[in-house]
Order: C-alpha cells, then structure tokens, then sequence
C-alpha cells in the first residue's frame, strides 16, 4: 500500500508548525508555575477544543467571513489580544508564595485563586485568535486533492494536527514542570511567572498591531 504524498507532506509541515513558539507555549509555560502541571493538561484541552472549532468552521467554510471581512477580523482580533494581554496582567498582580507554601496543593495557592479556569484560558486563546482561523482556511486545502470530500479530509488533516499540538504540549508542560523542581525559590519562581506574563502581554500586542 503506497502512502499519500499528500498526507507525508502535510504531517511535516505540521510537525514544523506545531513545535514553533507562540501564544499557546507562553500560556502552557505559564499555567505549570501558577496551576501545577496536571491543572494545565485542562488548558492544553482548551487550546485543542478551540482548534477543533476553528478546524469545523474552516471545512464548512465560515471561516472565509473573517478572511474577506476586515471589520470581522479586526473585531475577533482585538478581543482576542485584550485577553491574551489581560491574562498577562494577572501575573504581575500574583503575590510570591511564602517559602513553606512553595509545595502547597495548588488548590490552596493564592494565584490559583486569583486566575480563571485553566481550560477556559486555554480555549478562550485560542478560539478568539483570528489567525488560527486563517491557518486552517488557508493551509489545509493545499493538501486536499481534486475530488476528496473536503469536509470529511479537512477534519481528518485537522485531527493530525490538534493531536501533534497535543502531545507537544503535554510534553512541554511536563519539561517546564521538571524545570520547575529545580528552581524551588519562590522568588524564582514568581519572575518567572511575571516572564511568561510578559512574554503573554507581548504577543497580544502583536497580534493587536498585526495586519494579518
């Protein structure tokens, strides 16, 4: 059984876009040192139902609005950026945990009381990045052949692609994570977290300030 060129080349470029830093590696980074590695598998779940939504869109096509409306575009992304930036606020306004706090369940941690749910984070991101919904509308068809039913290939090839972004980012929390042991002062720990919230507000400006 030969294997479809189509698909070989579509699952290396993916591979190479998914490993690509961006909002959603800050954000992982991010929720590792406020929520605890196995709160964060919620907002990588996040992430990954916001790719879902924007994969279904792109293949029945309601996608192309944002593609030919600026005033779509701009709206979507200016949300977008606002949260992006208003989740990086949150960990300048996070308090250091006291030394003998450092190993508290992170139920009882004053940042985790602080921050919105880890999936809905992740989802929110996500979902109300208009770019993500451009990728999908743009870079799957190329890998759809004259005469395949796009619905059914468009969700297959965006299925390759949650799942790579998936496992990806469960890895990446899990190194973070390990990274994490090793830093055990918690003032460390907060610059970090204040870091990664820069790194947040960053990219939301630049997503506010792109041009698509």
């Amino acid at each position: 059984m030969s294997l479809d060129p189509r698909l070989v080349a579509f699952i290396g470029v993916a591979a190479v876009l998914t490993l690509l830093p961006g909002a959603d590696m800050a954000l992982v980074m991010r929720n590792v040192f406020v929520f605890g590695r196995p709160r964060t598998m919620f907002t990588i779940a996040g992430i990954a139902c916001g790719c879902v939504i924007h994969a279904t869109a792109s293949a029945l096509g309601m996608s192309a609005i944002l593609a030919t409306s600026a005033t779509a575009f701009a709206a979507m992304k200016t949300v977008g950026a606002a949260y992006l930036v208003w989740i990086g606020v949150q960990s300048f306004r996070a308090k250091p945990l006291p030394a003998e706090r450092v190993g508290a369940p992170v139920a009882d941690r004053p940042n985790a009381t602080r921050a919105t749910a880890p999936f809905a984070q992740g989802f929110l991101t996500n979902v109300l990045n208009p770019k993500v919904a451009i990728f999908y509308l743009t870079f799957l068809p190329q890998f759809i052949a004259p005469g395949e039913p796009v619905l059914r290939r468009s969700l297959f090839l965006a299925a390759i692609h949650i799942a790579m972004g998936v496992v990806w980012l469960a890895a990446y929390a899990w190194f973070i994570e390990r990274l994490g042991a090793v830093l055990t002062r918690p003032n460390v720990k907060a610059w970090l977290e204040r870091a990664t919230g820069g790194l947040l507000i960053a990219l939301g400006v630049r997503l506010a300030w792109d041009r698509r």
